[in-house]
């Protein structure tokens, strides 16, 4: 078999970087193990603001010009919905808190998404002494629908092996890949913390967060934003929510764990008054990266060994950008921007 890529998993980073290929009528074969899960198991949320710092995400304006045509594009194709928009509700800790809200509208790249007016509604259920901020233009990509849809549209076109992909199998000559029935001409490794186990780019510096959410039934909550906190309480539909999220640097498994859990269910009794109950919970491991820039390029001694990895809690926001600016940088010889390019870490 001859195809001009190898893709090597395909959560978001993956799947953004198919798509670019086949818009160009590129030949490909994707690997697929479900050993990594954190593009399942993703909130998924799009938001152009740090609500932590009210600092603005980085390069936020040009993703979302470019990932909400992308997930657009997508639901048309695969015949889905994923995207849910809706509005994020900061409520505000401390007069402190509103007083720095104040001071972020002031910010050239935030001015457009936060709202200079205080919500002072009470929302049954919501626990909030200060109000709340309002943050515009976000919502909800629905990841796991999308992974499960796009990877059943490659299975009906025989463009996706669900195996283990063995590293050492791999042949490289000046030319070619070789790779079992395999010839290719390049390789994308989209493995999410599965890198760390791969010889060619385990030098990388991935950190692994592992995190937990869990969903809720409550009925009395009625909500329908986002509700960020202590934790976020985001609405699903049919008195659903997805609660989290935990970060565990410690813990390198996909288990939901009872500390997970007990974790979040102390959180939520600062955020919610109203009787819930835990439907179930999930667990995943984010690939993270120091900086919080994603790791994107070509190996330094074997150019055709490219990696897409690292897109952290953000990845809705960052897959599509960066997967086209890989894309054409192999392809057109567009520069790789040097904030992600992993020219940044010497081997």
């Amino acid at each position: 078999m001859r195809v001009e890529y190898i893709i090597v998993g395909l959560g978001l980073a993956g799947l953004a970087f198919v798509e670019e290929l086949i818009k160009a009528k590129k030949t490909f074969i994707v690997f697929e193990d479900d050993s990594q899960t954190s593009s399942l198991v993703a909130g998924g949320v799009y938001n152009p603001v740090i609500l932590k710092r009210f600092t603005p995400v980085w390069n936020a304006k040009e993703q979302l010009e470019v990932a909400l045509p992308f997930y657009k594009s997508l639901e048309e194709k695969l015949n889905i919905t994923i995207d849910e928009k809706f509005v994020i509700k900061k409520a505000f800790k401390s007069i402190e808190d509103q007083n720095n809200w104040f001071a972020a509208l002031d910010k050239p790249k935030l001015i457009a998404y936060l709202d200079p007016k205080i919500d002072s509604q009470t929302y049954n259920g919501v626990m909030a002494d200060f109000s709340f901020g309002n943050v515009n233009e976000t919502g909800r990509i629905d990841t796991k629908k999308l992974v499960e849809s796009y990877r059943n549209y490659l299975k009906g076109r025989a463009l996706i092996r669900f195996e283990n992909f063995e590293h050492q199998q791999l042949n490289l000559d000046e030319e070619l890949i070789t790779y079992k029935d395999i010839k290719a001409s390049r390789i994308v490794f989209c493995e999410g913390y599965g890198i760390t186990k791969n010889p060619y780019f385990n030098y990388l510096p991935l950190n692994e967060a592992k995190g937990e959410l869990l969903t809720i039934h409550a009925p009395e909550l009625n909500i329908d934003f986002l509700l960020k906190s202590t934790l976020f309480v985001l609405p699903v539909g049919d008195n659903l929510y997805k609660v989290g999220a935990t970060f565990n640097w410690t813990d390198k498994t996909s288990n939901p764990s009872e500390e997970g859990k007990e974790e979040l269910v102390e959180k939520l009794k600062k955020v919610i008054n109203v009787k819930y109950t835990i439907v179930s919970q999930s667990a995943g491991i984010r690939p993270t990266v120091a900086g919080r820039r994603p790791l994107v390029g070509i190996h330094p001694k074997n150019p055709q060994l490219v990696v897409l990895n690292g897109l952290g809690t953000r990845g809705v926001m960052i897959a599509p950008t960066v997967a086209k600016n890989l894309f054409n940088h192999i392809e057109n010889g567009e520069k790789l921007d040097d904030e992600v390019n992993i020219k940044r870490f010497s081997k």
